[in-house]
């Protein structure tokens, strides 16, 4: 009788020091993602209105950091994820607050668009190179950010006019995403827009300002400044669009000059993109808006697109991303080839 009831004394002290072990893993973990949240508020300089606020997105962010981990101890990816300046949102947040590009519902009928017509469609194989990055060109101004406006659609039009300005001229000139988001009336500024209504206000104006000219404010300033608006850094003739469903001619476009696309960024995973080549869950519902410039293929034999973001230098390789190109959906990787457009001199 005493062995047994010595047994189950030993066992008893042995779960209740095993719970404790957990409770105390459980409170070092707490209080380690309890510091690195305040380390993480010092660096992006976050402040928030109360304490009750602050435990609200001290939550959000270790279920983001949880994730993060999680994804990249499995390390069976093309891709690493990292906790950036968005991991105290929730995805629907970020989405709300950071993306912006919304589908024409006009229909076009301006001579500067050319619906059927391709001007690199006689491009032969021999013609394009294996890899393109139009920044070793110089054809790339730094990286920018759109904050919490949803002007991608403005970032990818002034980034394509920007590029081809460059190559026509031999002249990078930053130029005003600002004028795109107060000036064009058919789209809704930081509520979102189409890229066909932003390069046709481009044409229609007769060109776009400096960015030093009409400099960025990330908000809708409400009206058009009509004397910054009048100042023509850059000019373009028309624009068009790229085969829908076709990266064979997307890359034809992509060796030429850098080209707008559509992009479906839904998920934490495209939330927290760190680096190498994304090929992550995103859909095909294309709400965010990029600009390709670039293509090329890792050393281990994967191709993939260079696109540049407008959402800072601290999002994934540095303000870039590459993802997976020559995807079995034809629709391209998150659906970057359903809708692209580039301008034309």
């Amino acid at each position: 009788m005493d062995f047994k009831r010595n047994h189950v004394i030993s066992a008893i002290f042995i779960i209740l020091g095993t719970l404790a072990s957990q409770a105390t893993s459980r409170a070092l973990s707490e209080s380690s993602i309890a510091e690195k949240h305040e380390q993480w508020m010092a660096k992006h300089g976050r402040i928030y209105d109360d304490s009750a606020e602050k435990e609200r997105r001290f939550a959000i962010f270790r279920k983001n950091v949880e994730f993060v981990e999680k994804f990249n101890k499995e390390g069976n990816k093309t891709y690493k994820l990292s906790i950036n300046k968005f991991s105290d949102m929730t995805n629907e947040e970020f989405m709300r607050h950071h993306t912006g590009y919304k589908m024409s519902t006009s229909s076009n009928t301006s001579t500067s668009f050319k619906s059927n017509y391709f001007q690199y469609q006689s491009l032969a194989a021999t013609d394009i190179p294996t890899s393109m990055d139009w920044r070793e060109q110089q054809a790339v101004t730094g990286i920018k950010d759109q904050g919490r406006c949803g002007a991608c659609w403005a970032f990818t039009v002034v980034a394509a006019v920007e590029g081809l300005t460059k190559i026509k001229t031999g002249k990078l000139i930053s130029l005003s995403e600002q004028q795109l988001v107060d000036c064009t009336q058919q789209n809704n500024g930081c509520s979102g827009g189409s890229l066909e209504s932003a390069y046709e206000y481009v044409i229609q104006n007769r060109g776009i300002a400096r960015e030093d000219t009409y400099q960025y404010q990330s908000t809708d300033m409400g009206t058009c400044d009509a004397n910054k608006e009048s100042e023509h850094a850059a000019q373009i003739t028309g624009y068009e669009q790229v085969p829908s469903r076709s990266e064979n001619d997307l890359l034809k476009a992509v060796s030429m000059q850098p080209v707008s696309v559509s992009i479906a960024a839904y998920g934490t995973e495209f939330q927290h993109y760190g680096s190498g080549v994304f090929s992550g869950d995103c859909g095909t519902h294309v709400d965010h808006a990029v600009t390709a410039i670039g293509y090329g293929t890792t050393e281990d034999g994967t191709p993939y697109w260079l696109l540049k973001n407008s959402w800072g230098e601290q999002w994934g390789e540095s303000g870039y991303m590459r993802i997976l190109r020559n995807s079995d959906a034809p629709e391209g990787m998150c659906g970057l080839a359903m809708n692209a457009f580039y301008p034309t001199a």
